[in-house]
């Protein structure tokens, strides 16, 4: 079975790193929390050895943290997705009726290698996202 490594772009003082939480999918949500601290501080005090920024197969840019709302992620090989997440922002939406409403929104943009994934795969994927996003506790159906 493969490695699901997942990359967060973390914007340090010392410039971009992207280090990446290994075998993600055999991890509890605590031990993905905790990792991540692990990996925060690290990049923090330039600290990351070479086994905590390679063997990405995923990454996740969070670019809304310092304000921007969408951005065309660049893919790295050997990882085959990365995500970038905007700044959520209130903006007009209507209701069924017809109703305008202020809504939360974020845009995500994606970046995929054709030659592993197509594009309804990550279409699919962007969906199920957002579903999770806007219901948080159907996660709690996953939680290890």
């Amino acid at each position: 079975k493969a490695a699901h490594n997942i990359g967060i772009a973390t914007d340090t003082p010392h410039g971009l790193m992207v280090p990446n939480i290994k075998n993600v999918q055999n991890l509890s949500i605590l031990d993905i929390a905790n990792e991540l601290d692990r990996l925060k501080t690290l990049s923090e005090n330039n600290k990351l050895s070479t086994d905590d920024v390679t063997g990405g197969t995923f990454s996740l840019s969070n670019v809304g943290a310092v304000g921007g709302t969408y951005a065309s992620p660049m893919l790295v090989v050997p990882e085959v997705c990365i995500g970038a997440f905007g700044k959520i922002q209130t903006r007009p939406a209507f209701n069924s009726e017809g109703e305008v409403y202020p809504a939360n929104t974020m845009c995500v943009s994606w970046s995929g290698d054709h030659r592993v994934l197509d594009g309804a795969t990550v279409a699919r994927y962007s969906n199920t996202l957002k579903r999770y996003l806007e219901n948080p506790n159907l996660l709690l159906f996953y939680l290890k």
